[in-house]
């Protein structure tokens, strides 16, 4: 039987019995939210003084360590549509780290992007080998993949970069700068206006000048593969195919999908994916490898994905926003934190008055309550202790799971066992 060509081949077998997403918000209505939230953190810089929260160079440092989440995001969609739970997108990042490196410092910045990209594909194929040939549970493979290249890093970092210059047991030589790009005038027009500190507008001026002020070619990529990601998975047959091994894998069967091997590709470019954001940490972020430099971005960038409801948008706006907490760590963090309690309290009450016209009258009050302590930690002090601005990206993600828990929707068949056949 040959493979189906159109979306009503493929999904309606799987879409009969799949659960109902929550409704998604239109994309004026999400812009008009986005807008409301920068208007909201206007006044919240004005009545601060925290001018920090949203200046040029914070909004930049902000893209530059939310790429490496969103590319573990993206990975963790490639794999999760195809129905393969990917726990070790952390491992991947980390081979990412270390191939990029070890190659950069050797023949260049450009071919370590290369290869720590094959590095971590070849995570992602590990992986696909044990779910999609051996049947052995994904969570437990995830967390041997992780262990796995941990162990395999601190072995060959000893062997690869102890004696060349600058490098150690734990440490590579440097690696050649990508290079970077600032859009002329229009970069240097946006600073000034972000300077005048005027409402809303240098806000906006501040987020588009981090957008366009000494941005990474590897920055650029990244971004590019979000909009490819959802034309390729939403737009074209061979997507089509992938996203019906995630939800119904027996009707694709039935209909010609050759199942095992979109599974394979799939968890294959999910590991090339983490691996690319790893190599971003260890030529761009900084120009070398460093042991425990992933600090936890796969599982940040697996949160990002669940956040954004398997969607590329819904991820890349979650990977924003945990890479802006983490940046407040590096520019004026207690001030800024401490600015953002302020927001977060306001946000709260505008939370608890939603509550109440939805009738949910106890989720109001907790709400509510809760709302009320955190302005009262923000009138009561003036800074923040640094334990709670490093903590803050980490707190950030647990809040946002909790909170869009009940609209989610993973693909019907994900992390579920299959067998070629099995529906006969």
């Amino acid at each position: 039987m040959t493979a189906p060509t159109t979306a009503t081949d493929v999904n309606q077998p799987s879409l009969e019995h799949a659960p109902k997403a929550g409704r998604r918000l239109s994309w004026p209505v999400l812009l008009l939210v986005i807008a409301g939230a920068l208007a909201l953190t206007s006044i919240v810089r004005l009545i601060t003084g925290a001018d920090g929260i949203t200046n040029v160079s914070q909004m930049s440092t902000a893209l530059q360590l939310a790429v490496p989440i969103g590319l573990a995001g993206l990975g963790g969609l490639w794999a999760e549509r195809a129905g393969v739970v990917n726990i070790g997108l952390e491992g991947m990042m980390i081979l990412g780290t270390w191939f990029g490196a070890w190659a950069g410092f050797q023949w260049g910045p450009w071919t370590g992007v290369l290869v720590g990209l094959l590095g971590g594909a070849l995570g992602g194929l590990l992986h696909a080998i044990v779910t999609v040939t051996f049947n052995v549970n994904h969570i437990v493979s995830g967390v041997a993949i992780n262990i796995l290249a941990l162990g395999a890093t601190r072995y060959l970092a000893p062997l690869a970069f102890v004696g060349h210059q600058g490098g150690s047991a734990k440490q590579s030589p440097a690696v050649e700068s990508l290079g970077n790009f600032t859009v002329p005038g229009l970069s240097d027009g946006l600073r000034d206006l972000n300077d005048k500190g005027w409402f809303f507008v240098s806000d906006i001026a501040g987020l588009l000048g981090g957008l366009v002020t000494n941005v990474s070619w590897l920055t650029l990529i990244a971004v590019a593969l979000v909009p490819a990601t959802w034309w390729i998975l939403w737009r074209t047959p061979f997507g089509l195919r992938l996203r019906s091994c995630g939800e119904n894998p027996i009707a694709a069967e039935s209909l010609g999908v050759n199942v095992y091997k979109y599974k394979y590709l799939a968890v294959i470019i999910s590991g090339g994916l983490a691996g690319l954001g790893g190599v971003f940490l260890s030529i761009v972020a900084n120009p070398f490898y460093l042991e425990g430099q992933v600090s936890g971005r796969g599982f940040i960038g697996l949160a990002a994905m669940i956040f954004g409801n398997w969607m590329p948008g819904g991820l890349a706006i979650g990977a924003g926003l945990f890479g802006y907490t983490d940046s407040l760590n590096l520019r004026g963090g207690s001030a800024n934190v401490h600015a953002l309690l302020l927001l977060g309290a306001l946000l709260l009450l505008i939370g608890a008055i939603y509550l109440v016209i939805r009738k949910k009258y106890i989720h109001a009050a907790i709400t509510l309550v809760v709302g009320a302590l955190v302005f009262a930690w923000y009138a009561g002090t003036n800074e923040v202790p640094n334990q709670v601005v490093a903590a803050t990206p980490y707190v950030i993600t647990l809040v946002v799971l909790a909170l869009s828990a009940q609209r989610l929707r993973m693909p019907r068949a994900n992390g579920m066992p299959y067998r070629k056949g099995q529906g006969k």
